[in-house]
């Protein structure tokens, strides 16, 4: 017990006097502690404004529909027949069906061409089936079987998605995120880097000291304790200021996102990291720095020998 309570304080003696020497020589620490925290914030902050866009386009799910453009030739009670046979189906929510009359009508009113409408022989438009699915199939793949399944039906000529452009999104969104993925490993090998190098410049200043202790009878893992409670504190630190940023930076694109979403009758707001979010940034950042400071010390400590 006695040499558990010996190891503890001693421990807790190199945690809290490593953070006093970062108190010490603020400016210098405050810049490699920026370089970590602006690294680590840019593949974050990215994938933050992806899961916003999700969100989003989430939202936009609910405004799929399938058009079905049935054959010229269709009559009306074929049209409604049709209609109500999808309008059996679980994953249907609502359909709605409009006659050639109805379709010439409705482009004689929104295009501002009715002189020249009425100048056709015949009625160019053919009956169409709007299909909305319900919010449990109202997903990517289940519209696309829907699709599918009501395109092959012989009174349909043609089926369109009218959210096919949301398919395109998602693949954008898919590739952004693998993106972030690869910037993310690269600025994490950076912060290693710096890292290390930052305790390589503090062991290579410390060399005749570690070479006394040596002398002495210090074993490396005494020496190395304080390097590494030194990359501890480089990436909680470096953590916190991508914390920072990151908050700061939404809060400043919250107003004007809000302002957008009201031009559209709608209200959004922009969401930030949550706790576990939170916790896996600050999780991540410190094993950066201790896995930083580990390379160096290794690297370098056992080079460094008593003459």
């Amino acid at each position: 017990m006695t040499r558990l309570k010996v190891y503890i304080a001693r421990h807790l003696q190199v945690f809290f006097s490593t953070l006093g020497e970062l108190v010490r020589a603020p400016f210098s620490n405050m810049m490699t502690i920026a370089v970590i925290g602006i690294a680590l914030a840019l593949p974050t902050g990215l994938h933050v404004l992806l899961q916003n866009v999700q969100q989003v386009s989430a939202q936009w799910d609910g405004a799929a529909q399938i058009s079905l453009f049935l054959h010229q030739q269709t009559t009306d009670k074929q049209v409604e027949q049709l209609a109500g046979l999808i309008r059996k189906r679980q994953d249907v929510s609502t359909v709605t069906s409009i006659t050639r009359e109805a379709a010439l009508e409705e482009f004689r009113q929104n295009s501002g061409f009715g002189e020249a409408l009425d100048a056709l022989e015949d009625n160019p438009f053919p009956p169409v089936i709007v299909v909305y699915p319900t919010s449990e199939a109202d997903n990517i793949e289940s519209v696309q079987a829907m699709l599918k399944m009501l395109g092959e039906r012989p009174e349909v000529e043609h089926a369109q998605l009218d959210m096919q452009w949301l398919k395109r999104l998602y693949t954008i969104m898919d590739i952004g995120r693998r993106g972030i993925w690869v910037l993310a490993t690269l600025l994490s090998i950076s912060v290693l880097l710096v890292v290390g190098n930052t305790i390589r410049l503090a062991i290579e200043s410390r060399r005749e000291e570690i070479e006394i202790i040596k002398l002495i009878g210090g074993t490396n893992a005494f020496i190395r304790r304080p390097f590494l409670y030194t990359g501890f504190w480089y990436g909680l630190t470096g953590g916190v200021i991508s914390w920072l940023l990151i908050t700061t930076s939404l809060w400043l694109l919250g107003g004007p996102v809000n302002r957008l979403a009201t031009l559209y009758d709608s209200h959004y707001a922009l969401a930030g990291l949550d706790l576990a979010a939170s916790l896996g940034l600050l999780g991540a950042s410190i094993l950066l720095g201790l896995g930083g400071s580990w390379l160096a010390v290794t690297r370098h400590l056992h080079a460094i020998e008593p003459q």
